[in-house]
């Protein structure tokens, strides 16, 4: 009887060996539920996930919110939440890509990866089902974040399916994000530097945005990086479904199309570094 390389990693058996597209989804799949395990087994990875966002909610809501003016309203805390939402779950989902290089460079160092390598799998499943696992825990984050927001005061106001839709946005675009982290985790030497490096180029993307304040307010020059940034279209488009836009919509071009400009960006992200990302892990591993 022959087993699946990573079924053999972890000690179960099947009855015969897959192979092509069949044997790296059977892969994947075993290797998800291996970082699935995980999470749950050490809680306080979801736990300390969940306090920055939020944080982040009630401070930009409590602190910030009554001195934030969006064009066409006066200044309140409760406006400023409808407008905030979209733009912390988005932000929430991109930052999950500083667990993604950590837990990756941290398999790296502790060699699990090369037991991986070792064993007659497909190349691409340790990343697929790393990034797949972590889509699961954004999603719940997401879930627990809404929760959230609804206490505060958010509310969905075009109905659950459009609202739906734009936690889909949301979730492609992180599961995007997430293979920026694969690839940042196979380059660096430490979960440390894995963590730092996942991080420190997320916080441009998210403020020079339309995330926290309108676009409107920035210098002319700032304006056309946010209106062209892959993270203000996916606000925008998830702001306009969940039915919270507040005030007139840019009249720029990408945030006029936001829904197709999200979708578009996020897949062109991840094909570029799903692909460097598996390039990467190959190289290593000849």
């Amino acid at each position: 009887m022959t087993t699946t390389a990573t079924e053999h990693a972890i000690g179960h058996a099947v009855p015969a060996q897959r192979h092509g597209i069949a044997a790296t989804l059977h892969d994947s799949w075993v290797v998800a539920k291996r970082n699935l395990r995980r999470m749950t087994r050490i809680p306080e990875i979801v736990v300390f996930g969940l306090m920055q966002p939020v944080m982040f909610v009630l401070l930009f809501s409590y602190v910030m919110g009554g001195a934030i003016q969006i064009p066409g309203t006066r200044a309140n805390s409760s406006t400023y939440t409808q407008f905030l939402m979209a733009g912390i779950f988005a932000q929430t989902v991109t930052f999950a890509v500083a667990g993604a290089s950590a837990g990756i460079a941290e398999d790296m160092t502790k060699g699990l990866v090369d037991r991986f390598r070792s064993l007659p799998m497909a190349r691409s499943a340790v990343l697929v089902g790393r990034t797949l696992a972590d889509l699961v825990q954004t999603a719940f984050t997401l879930l627990v974040l809404a929760v959230v927001a609804l206490l505060v005061g958010w509310r969905i106001h075009d109905g659950i399916l459009k609202a739906l839709g734009a936690f889909a946005l949301l979730l492609l675009l992180g599961y995007a994000f997430s293979w920026i982290g694969a690839l940042i985790g196979l380059s660096v030497r430490s979960p440390e530097a894995a963590t730092s490096a996942g991080l420190i180029w997320l916080f441009p993307l998210t403020f020079i945005s339309n995330a926290f304040v309108p676009v409107s307010s920035m210098p002319g020059w700032l304006q056309a990086l946010a209106y062209w940034n892959p993270f203000s279209a996916t606000v925008q488009a998830s702001r306009s479904l969940f039915g919270n836009q507040i005030g007139p919509v840019d009249p720029a071009w990408p945030m006029q199309h936001a829904a197709l400009v999200s979708v578009a960006w996020s897949l062109v992200i991840m094909a570029l570094f799903s692909w460097l990302a598996v390039r990467k892990y190959r190289s290593a591993a000849g």
